[in-house]
Formats: structure tokens, sequence, C-alpha cells
């Protein structure tokens, strides 16, 4: 019962969506002032907004960016598949 509520609160199939949230982790932490995980998971006015603080303050603003960045990859890879969906799929939490 939950699995079909689960593939119907999103397009993607739950293996998609586990990829996508391990994707998103790993390049937060990794890559976390350049805002790369907000491009996977589509938020392109947020990936924006990281990448050009990062770019533009001639990477000091990028260590504001990269903490944020790891405190989001340690967010999203702790949340259940089911909870990453409700938040960043389904009602697109942008921030945190």
């Amino acid at each position: 019962m939950l699995e079909g509520h689960f593939q119907s609160m999103s397009n993607n199939t739950p293996s998609d969506t586990s990829s996508k949230k391990l994707a998103a982790g790993i390049c937060a932490i990794l890559l976390g002032a350049l805002g790369i995980h907000k491009f996977i998971l589509g938020y392109t006015t947020e990936g924006l907004i990281m990448l050009l603080v990062s770019v533009l303050t001639c990477g000091f603003g990028g260590l504001i960016m990269s903490i944020i960045g790891l405190v989001e990859g340690i967010i999203y890879l702790t949340k259940t598949d089911e909870e990453f969906v409700t938040a960043y799929i389904v009602n697109k939490k942008g921030w945190f």
C-alpha cells in the first residue's frame, strides 16, 4: 500500500529517487559550493545562486556555500526515501 502511494506521489520510480538522493547527497558534500546538487534535484534558481555567489565573490562566498552544501548533503543522505521524496520532490523544498 505504501509503495503504491510512494509511486503516485512522484513520477520517479523508487530506485530513481534513491539514486537522485545519493547523487545529490554526494555532490552536495563534495561540490556543495558549486550548487551541483541543486541542479540534480531540478532547483535551477537555487543552483545558480550558489554557483554565482561562489564565482562572483572570487571564492570567498564559496566557503559559506560549501558549508551549506555539506549540511544539505548530510540531510539528504540521512532522510528516508519517503521523507526525501516528500520534502524535495513533491513539496520542492529548496533550502535545507
